[in-house]
Order: structure tokens, then C-alpha cells, then sequence
């Protein structure tokens, strides 16, 4: 049985209409480089700041240290009035599946390229949280690592945070390659791709997923979140 659910956010456990995606495409445009879709698709569920960097390189652009700054302050403002326009709401069915995750005595932590000053209000907005009364048992952002997906660290942050020792009984997921490239490098025991993103079922093929699901709302039904009977 599964000790931990470390699940991405925009995308995966939180509807945001797509905000992120225009949002990181703005801010990379507004430094007059072009942004190629496969380029973007490949560089979300990153760091945005290392998103960035990427894409302006990849435009013809020269990414310094002052311009991705810029460009992401760029990016956090953008995004701020998309989601005062467009309020997130939570994916159908996702506060169920963690209530009833957290029921079964299943860690709850939600990761995300997001910083902190854009993650905490987004999760405020829905009133969701940590501590007493919350329905979440850690979150983990791209300012407490030293490297976003895919590299393993958030997931590992976040067992650091729960107190979850073997990565084997760690579930994953998330609505981006660089979701379960991250998984598989964490060494989680199930690693899940969901299709409630931008990518379809086939995108995720050839990847180091476990499963593809239509949504984080169907992790209680699968054998591994089970109790032992």
C-alpha cells in the first residue's frame, strides 16, 4: 500500500482554464522570440523560471539573469489577473480523492513549478491547506529545491515533509511528461499520468508511467491506494 500521493497542481488536481500556458507563452513573447508549441508543451510542469530560460534560448533569445526575472515577474502578474478573471476551481472529484486518501491514512502532498508568492494564494483561493483542519499534509514548491521536474527533488521534499522514508510505497502524478519523468527518478512505486491537461493518453506513451488515468479523482480505485485487506 501507498504511504504518500505527491500530485502535481495546475493541471492535475486544480482547473485553472489553461492560465499557465498563456501566461508562460506571454511572458517568453513579450521579449520578441517566438514560442513553439512542442517547445512549451515540453517545458511545462518545470520551473518557470528555468521554463524561461529554456524557451527564450530556444526562440534565437539570450535568457540573462535580469530578463528571466523580468520575464517571470512578467509571468506571475499575468497569471495573477487570469485567475482574478477566471477563478481555479478543483479538478471534479479531486477533494473527494484525497479526502478519502487521507481517510485511508494516505499522505496528501501537493508539488508545483510555482513559487511560493503565486502557489500559496492559488491554494488560499480554494481553501485548501496544511496544519489543522486542512485537507492537504504538505505542499512543495519550486523555491524550496535546487532543481524543478524532471528532476526528483520536490517528490523528495515532500517525504522529507511527511516523514515517509521508502520511495517505494510513494505514488505520483501529474498532467505533464516532466510529471512522471520526475516520479521515475524520485523511484516512486507508481507513477501516474492524468489526462485532465493538455495532453492526451497516447502523449504519455513510451514515458516511465504506471498507469494513465482520466483524472487524479480515480486514485482511490486502484489496488495500490487500497487498505490491506
Amino acid at each position: 500500500m501507498i504511504e504518500l500521493a505527491a500530485l502535481d497542481m495546475a493541471g492535475t488536481t486544480i482547473n485553472e482554464s489553461g492560465a499557465v500556458y498563456r501566461a508562460l507563452r506571454t511572458a517568453v513573447e513579450r521579449n520578441g522570440v517566438a514560442v513553439a508549441e512542442a517547445d512549451l508543451q515540453t517545458w511545462m510542469g518545470t520551473d518557470k523560471r528555468e521554463a524561461i530560460a529554456a524557451l527564450v534560448r530556444l526562440g534565437g533569445g539570450s535568457p540573462t539573469p535580469e530578463l528571466v526575472e523580468e520575464s517571470y515577474a512578467a509571468f506571475a502578474e499575468y497569471l495573477r489577473e487570469a485567475y482574478r478573471t477566471t477563478p481555479p476551481q478543483a479538478i471534479p472529484g479531486v477533494e473527494e480523492a484525497l479526502a478519502e486518501l487521507r481517510r485511508r491514512g494516505i499522505k496528501v502532498a501537493l508539488t508545483t513549478g510555482f513559487s511560493d508568492d503565486v502557489a500559496h494564494p492559488l491554494l488560499e483561493s480554494l481553501g485548501w491547506s496544511t496544519g489543522e483542519g486542512g485537507n492537504l499534509d504538505a505542499v512543495v514548491t519550486s523555491d524550496e529545491v535546487p532543481r524543478g521536474r524532471p528532476a526528483p527533488y520536490m517528490i523528495h521534499r515532500a517525504m522529507q515533509k511527511t516523514g515517509v522514508i521508502d520511495t517505494r510505497r510513494v505514488l505520483t502524478a501529474g498532467d505533464t511528461v516532466v510529471d512522471v519523468e520526475a516520479g521515475r527518478n524520485a523511484g516512486a512505486g507508481v507513477v501516474i499520468g492524468v489526462l485532465t491537461g493538455e495532453l492526451a493518453r497516447a502523449d504519455f506513451d513510451g514515458h516511465p508511467q504506471t498507469h494513465v488515468l482520466a483524472s487524479v479523482a480515480e486514485i482511490p480505485g486502484l489496488a495500490e491506494a487500497r487498505p490491506s485487506a
